[in-house]
């Protein structure tokens, strides 16, 4: 039988636990009060012009109104009231667009180590460069990527330290490994035959590809990314050879639609392009060399195009000093311009055509740089704007939070001081960033 503590003993405790109730009631109360302030915080941003790129318009003197980390509401200076206490921010002299979209990255990459010179670089490494690559791409206005294809899952869990707060970054969809053949595009085919080295997302006939797409998924895959013909920066295949078959390409689709993943097929060759459509991929990677039917069949499926333009540049110019192999110059040479070229069939041909750089080929925040060819290459500058916008977003499923400045949509907004649908080559100078409604970038004029 236990013993009754004595009541003066009794009275200490029963003082010291009322105490600490209260404490922990203060505490709780003050934390729902905080977070009732923080819901209850709105900002204004003053916008001299907003691109509506629903619209295909641009207004004038709009007020956006947001809540949290979504836009509350959207509409003329004149009629829309600022809320008592709310944050103002001031972007009357420049022109506001959506957060832009690359849905062609790959941030765990670094673009000054290509060839023989990236097998120095471990997969830990690689996450830890793309810290500093997410921030530079954030910072440059693109407020989401793809991200296609990284070893060690290091987009994985780049993605989930961006989510978690814990480093800056775009919002990110992930692929993780990219899945091929053995000895192609997706293979390291860098090391002598001693090594006996395959690449992780090394996957031959269809049953094997489609536990592979399993695998991608199991450790967190946002979507599939497969290689369906050989690549530039690759070592010992032609960037045209068709890889994967049609066979293998639609076990591959139908295993990652039926698990909720769309798939991205990298394709420079005209028989790669076509068999990835036929198999009901959801958007081509590069398309360099794709013909009549394959624009035809594109725009007849709902097949996305991403076409990545500017980095031809970039490879032959900086290519010897950045590691890249003598035969992927030479196969860049061959195929770039003719990519440009096809990217005009395409684009006038009707196809669906989103943004992708392939970020990481070239430095990472030098994605806006593409723009200029976009438009060269047969695009207005409201329609280049709106491939890495809304076309983007529909692209990776996600127009409904993203891609345009729009009630109850992510308060992803950049802003410049200039007009980018004058010189869209401006969109390289973006001079304001939010994203989820948290200022990254404060505005400032140049």
């Amino acid at each position: 039988m236990k013993k009754a503590l004595p009541p003066k003993l009794r009275s200490t405790f029963q003082l010291a636990a009322s105490t600490l109730l209260l404490a922990a009631g203060l505490g709780a109360a003050s934390q729902l009060a905080s977070a009732a302030e923080q819901e209850a915080l709105t900002t204004v941003i003053k916008a001299g012009r907003l691109v509506d790129v629903e619209a295909s318009k641009v207004l004038s003197d709009q007020l956006i109104l947001i809540q949290g980390d979504r836009i509350l509401s959207v509409g003329p200076a004149a009629t829309v009231k600022i809320p008592a206490g709310a944050k103002v921010i001031d972007l009357s002299a420049a022109t506001v667009l959506p957060g832009l979209i690359d849905a062609h990255t790959h941030l765990t990459g670094n673009p000054h180590a290509h060839g023989y010179a990236s097998l120095g670089t471990s997969n830990v490494r690689a996450a830890l460069y793309g810290v500093r690559a997410a921030r530079d791409t954030l910072n440059a206005g693109f407020t989401t990527v793809r991200n296609v294809g990284a070893d060690g899952f290091g987009d994985v869990a780049l993605r989930d330290a961006i989510n978690d707060g814990d480093t800056p970054g775009p919002r990110m969809l992930v692929s993780a490994y990219a899945l091929g053949i053995k000895g192609g595009h997706c293979d390291n085919n860098l090391l002598p035959p001693e090594y006996n080295d395959t690449g992780r997302g090394v996957a031959d006939g269809p049953w094997e590809a489609r536990a592979k797409v399993r695998e991608m998924v199991k450790y967190g895959a946002d979507l599939i990314k497969i290689c369906a013909t050989g690549g530039v920066l690759s070592k010992g295949d032609a960037a045209g050879a068709q890889q994967y078959t049609l066979e293998e390409m639609q076990a591959i689709v139908a295993e990652a639609h039926k698990l909720g993943r769309k798939v991205a097929a990298h394709a420079h060759g005209t028989s790669g392009i076509n068999d990835a459509i036929r198999a009901g991929v959801d958007s081509v990677e590069h398309a360099s060399l794709i013909d009549a039917e394959g624009i035809k069949m594109a725009r007849e499926k709902g097949t996305w195009l991403v076409m990545d333009i500017y980095n031809d540049d970039y490879i032959l110019g900086e290519g010897e000093k950045a590691g890249f192999l003598p035969e992927s110059l030479a196969k860049e040479k061959e195929i770039g311009q003719l990519q440009r070229d096809n990217f005009r069939k395409a684009f006038q041909g009707g196809a669906h055509m989103a943004f992708g750089t392939d970020a990481g080929v070239y430095p990472h925040g030098d994605n806006a740089r593409q723009f200029f060819y976009m438009v060269k290459y047969g695009m207005t500058p409201m329609q280049a704007i709106q491939a890495a916008t809304i076309s983007a977003a529909d692209l990776l499923g996600l127009k409904k939070d993203i891609g345009s400045i729009k009630t109850g949509k992510y308060a992803d907004i950049i802003a410049v001081f200039d007009d980018p649908l004058a010189d869209v080559t401006k969109l390289t100078q973006v001079s304001f960033v939010m994203k989820g409604g948290q200022v990254i970038k404060p505005a400032r004029a140049d």
